[in-house]
């Protein structure tokens, strides 16, 4: 198999001839916006933007859908990249409204997704007369993002547009930037433009890929773990051919979850921490040796480290093997290897035990029936009644992490959670952005109540677009994640208190949602099953017990 297998979703332009746009900047923008595959535009009503408003109605070939905060439209662009694998576009008025969208950018880098952000701006004519809203984004944006630019001429708006496309889909992926003055934007004119194609990552040493492969054949006890450039690269199928061929088995981190699916043979979720004391090869591929793999420790066992760009690698320790370029190249080479290959079938059988025990283990956990409901009861419901291909968003800290361990995840994709910057917020923006790139996908969010504060408003949003999501709230009424390492710290904690028993499905209600309470672990499933059936926003407000945290292992820094 080749790159070539690869959809057009990957950002690359619909067609290599010339195009032809006339109008005001507003088509112009959205003209290079459409030639890389962009459908949706996310955003919060402002005047610096009208044109793309205009011009979008006028097209009838781009959606446009406004939120309540310019956080939750950065948060949906994202997802609807995340999810399709072409470029998300959000548009934020000037101001305000970019830097309200400043924590999503940041996210949208760590998480490597192709995210768009269009930018009003004070006229050029005007400037530095103290405009409404004057303000310079550009050096505020260039530290976080792939590119940032101002267009400052009519007739550079659809070259800038489109490499600030190229910039964000191009590997390593990331958040692109890009501000149009008001006299610019809203001015007139024609023009006629060739889409350059999206660069793909570069053609890994043949060399290292077989001396890779040959380690992972030789190796007694070795593993891959799957992170989310395998996904961005599109390179699920040869990680499955893999795996496979060379019989390894696979864990999967962010959203390399569902590259290999939950319930497939080499699929492995609960034993990680056997890989330190057992394994004797562990093949890191397309996700950072950071905080949430122990940043690379894997005992005794070798490292070896594969990215799609050399800033990808790590720096911080020795790795074994280094193997850096496009991702579907290196996966399909492995699946390719005809030398020798040691029998892994015991490694294989010692793990999938250790996985069955574990799974045993957490049944009096998922069905723990409690006079204040355990989280782990929350997610032994889910778990019966979760569509295979939900899609499952995940915002919170504490009650989440429950989520990462119990909830299975079989399609590429389909699970949405902050990523390593750990930004809180992006729940109804990434429901949005599932609603706009799969509608006809289930999807289910898992909400901490302590994140419930960041973006309770956009329920509001999901009601006007008609998004029937479900939203779990685990409702502790305390920053768990906070409370529990300060007690251990100091014996006591502060600042850690929410009211109890806050009635969030109430407000879905109140917003024109749906919703209930649930005080008791028999209400759970009954509650989720008619969530599902709603076809509204709705909200499941669980009460639970706020001396049941997660027991958390991971060092943060």
């Amino acid at each position: 198999m080749t790159a070539d297998r690869r959809p057009p979703s990957t950002g690359s332009p619909a067609g290599t001839g010339a195009r032809q746009v006339e109008g005001h900047g507003g088509h112009l923008v959205l003209d290079a916006l459409t030639a890389y595959g962009v459908d949706a535009l996310f955003t919060l009503s402002g005047g610096h933007l009208f044109p793309l408003y205009d011009a979008a109605v006028a097209r009838g070939d781009v959606r446009l859908f406004d939120v309540r905060h310019e956080q939750t439209a950065v948060f949906a662009a994202e997802a609807v990249a995340k999810l399709t694998r072409r470029p998300g576009v959000a548009a934020l008025t000037a101001g305000p409204g970019v830097t309200n969208g400043m924590s999503g950018v940041v996210s949208a880098g760590f998480n490597g997704s192709p995210l768009v952000v269009l930018g009003g701006r004070s006229s050029d004519a005007g400037w530095g007369r103290g405009a409404l809203q004057e303000f310079d984004h550009v050096p505020m944006m260039a530290p976080v993002t792939k590119h940032a630019t101002t267009v400052h001429a009519l007739d550079a708006i659809v070259d800038a547009t489109a490499t600030a496309v190229r910039a964000a889909c191009e590997p390593h992926r990331g958040p692109a930037f890009v501000d149009y003055p008001l006299d610019v934007l809203f001015g007139s004119g024609a023009t006629t433009w060739v889409p350059e194609p999206v660069r793909r990552a570069g053609e890994p040493d043949p060399d290292r890929v077989t001396a890779l492969a040959g380690a992972l054949a030789g190796a007694s006890r070795p593993a891959i773990i799957a992170g989310t450039d395998v996904y961005w690269e599109g390179a699920w199928v040869e990680l499955a051919a893999a795996a496979s061929h060379l019989r390894v088995p696979v864990y999967a981190n962010g959203m390399g979850r569902g590259c290999v699916p939950a319930d497939h043979e080499l699929a492995f979720s609960r034993t990680r921490s056997l890989l330190s004391r057992e394994a004797d090869l562990v093949v890191v591929v397309g996700t950072p040796l950071d905080f949430r793999l122990g940043f690379g420790d894997f005992g005794a066992a070798a490292v070896a480290h594969v990215v799609e760009a050399p800033e990808r690698l790590c720096t911080h320790r020795p790795v074994a093997h280094a193997v850096v370029g496009d991702l579907v190249t290196v996966l399909a080479a492995l699946a390719d290897w005809r030398g020798s290959r040691v029998d892994h079938e015991p490694w294989i059988a010692r793990l999938r035990d250790a996985e069955h025990a574990a799974m045993a283990a957490d049944v009096p956990l998922l069905d723990a029936d409690t006079p204040r409901i355990k989280p782990t009861r929350i997610y032994g419901e889910l778990r019966k009644v979760l569509p295979r291909d939900a899609i499952v968003v995940c915002d919170g800290g504490d009650f989440v992490s429950y989520a990462g361990k119990y909830l299975d995840t079989n399609v590429p994709g389909h699970w949405l959670d902050p990523g390593p910057f750990g930004c809180l917020g992006t729940s109804m923006g990434y429901a949005l952005g599932a609603h706009a790139a799969k509608p006809g996908t289930p999807c289910v969010v898992m909400l901490g109540d302590g994140a419930a504060g960041f973006t309770l408003g956009d329920l509001d949003t999901l009601v006007r677009h008609q998004v029937p999501a479900v939203i779990v709230v685990g409702n502790n009424g305390i920053w768990a994640l906070e409370r529990g390492p300060m007690r251990a710290l100091y014996g006591y904690d502060v600042l850690a208190e929410l009211r109890p028993g806050t009635r969030y499905d109430e407000v879905c209600i109140a917003l024109g949602g749906a919703g209930e309470l649930v005080e008791h672990a028999a209400g759970i499933r009954p509650a989720l099953e008619r969530a599902l059936a709603s076809g509204v926003p709705y909200v499941v407000n669980v009460l639970t017990d706020p001396d049941d945290t997660y027991p958390r292992k991971s060092a943060l820094g």
